[in-house]
């Protein structure tokens, strides 16, 4: 293989925060790396490195062996250098056309040449299988799946010689995902060098040829990702033996904890029935929109119940969340920076907001901060510093914090691992297998199925507002659970 990026000794200090300290990467024509490591090990730093968006303190780069100096992220895609943010950084108000020649538009003296921009973006989009697009319909009318291969497109359309996806698929069902890593393996064949952001390692395992590994600046591993198995690159991520990142101890099951029955929401669930017990996680799978995060909302008192029963411990009947709060039900909201923290309050703040009395201690707000930080390991500078500073795996963990500070009883959880490293999810996954050991119980949603099969007891499908029977881990897998999800019931169990 043709080696057609290398960066070597690559340093970046933002003040006193070393961001960089000396990272070695390369990426071969025709090659797919994945890049993988914590929040805060420096990735996003580096690759705005490399597209321009930041000049090195220190390190060299070269770019099919020939010195590369961007100026600016223009500089980087006209050298052929293409990143493509999770956060897609589209104008949606403009058309397809002009997203994808945007500050490149070839021109006819002062004037834009829209024959040639149009039959360019048409080009470019048919190359990445998606010639149906109109190159004049607003790109704020596509899909997120459509966007992001327009903004694939302006790569290609420019003459990418290395792509960059950051988290690419964190936005996707699971068919556009497999028409993404289809994409990907054609523009692999085409020679195109590819470097492959990700938290899911099993999207590494399957698309990487090669892996490398930051934590804390530095480049500490990698290899041919055929080779690594994903406890390999976890331990390399964290710095320590990850023996088992789904920790099952043995769990003894109590008294049933919570109970609905027939129960309805104002537009979904439609009905729903389940049991927990104490000492038992139970997983909630289905599709996205099948009604997941209402029923949880639901049970909380965030929406309205229109039918059915409801009971928390001897507790009957609906209730408002600060009812549910004092019954010892708390949850973790799906959207945690709009609904699940006050991200410019302090952690001790928001560690402590749901359980304080009329009398505030600030020492003892500080002391019951300091023992979950240490506890859920929370990277930070302390109790007070802002908790909208924190990476999104920290947050998360001050969102948990909340709860076990507050000494619930039930933990409805909605997608408590989305958008966070492998680090932190390792330490979620302990910390549940930890409360279900101490008698209390989980409700969890996940469209991660791997991690219902890992953590949960039981898992229940919800398809179409309506849940079905939560079975034994043992007694379904994840083609059973996408059959139901889908509502189409076969011969997928074991």
């Amino acid at each position: 293989m043709t080696e057609r990026l290398k960066m070597s000794a690559v340093r970046k200090r933002f003040g006193a925060t070393i961001a960089l300290a000396g990272v070695d990467l390369y990426v071969n024509a025709g090659e797919v790396l994945g890049l993988v490591g914590e929040n805060g090990a420096g990735k996003s730093t580096l690759m705005k490195v490399l597209s321009g968006a930041h000049p090195p303190d220190e390190g060299q780069m070269w770019l099919d062996g020939e010195p590369y100096k961007p100026r600016g992220p223009l500089d980087a895609r006209r050298a052929g250098v293409a990143m493509i943010y999770q956060e897609l950084s589209l104008a949606k108000h403009l058309s397809v056309a002009e997203n994808i020649l945007l500050g490149m538009e070839p021109t006819t003296g002062p004037l834009l040449n829209w024959k040639e921009i149009r039959r360019i973006s048409a080009e470019a989009l048919t190359e990445v299988g998606r010639s149906d697009i109109h190159v004049d319909q607003p790109v704020g009318e596509l899909s997120i799946a459509e966007q992001q291969l327009v903004e694939i497109g302006r790569a290609v359309a420019v003459g990418c010689k290395v792509l960059v996806l950051d988290e690419p698929t964190s936005s996707l069902t699971k068919a556009d995902i497999a028409k993404l890593f289809a994409l990907v393996r054609r523009l692999k064949a085409k020679g195109h060098a590819i470097v492959y952001i990700s938290h899911f390692l099993e999207e590494v395992k399957d698309l990487s040829d090669r892996y490398t590994v930051l934590r804390d600046g530095q480049s500490v591993g990698g290899g041919l990702t055929a080779e690594a198995t994903p406890a390999q690159i976890v331990s390399l991520m964290v710095g320590r033996d990850v023996k088992d990142l789904y920790p099952r101890s043995k769990r003894a099951t109590g008294d049933v904890l919570l109970s609905v029955k027939k129960f309805a929401g104002r537009s979904k669930p439609i009905s729903a029935s389940l049991d927990i017990k104490r000492g038992e996680v139970v997983g909630i799978a289905g599709l996205v929109g099948a009604g997941r995060t209402e029923l949880l909302r639901t049970i909380f008192g965030l929406d309205a119940v229109a039918s059915g029963e409801v009971r928390v411990a001897t507790v009957s009947g609906a209730a408002t969340p600060s009812e549910r709060w004092r019954q010892g039900v708390g949850m973790v909201s799906e959207d945690r920076k709009t609904e699940g923290l006050a991200l410019n309050l302090s952690l001790a703040d928001n560690m402590t907001l749901s359980s304080l009395g009329f009398f505030v201690s600030p020492r003892s707000l500080e002391e019951k901060s300091k023992h979950w930080i240490s506890r859920l390991e929370t990277k930070c500078a302390g109790p007070q510093q802002s908790v909208g500073s924190l990476s999104g795996g920290n947050q998360q963990k001050v969102a948990v914090g909340r709860l076990l500070e507050h000494g619930v009883d039930l933990l409805l959880l909605d997608e408590p691992t989305r958008g966070i490293d492998v680090g932190a999810k390792a330490l979620i996954y302990k910390l549940i297998d930890e409360l279900a050991c101490e008698g209390r119980a989980v409700l969890m949603v996940s469209s991660y199925l791997p991690e219902l099969m890992g953590t949960c007891d039981r898992i229940a499908v919800m398809c179409r507002g309506t849940l079905g029977p939560a079975r034994l881990v043992s007694e379904t897998n994840e083609h059973q659970i996408m059959l139901e999800a889908t509502g189409t019931p076969g011969n997928g169990g074991p």
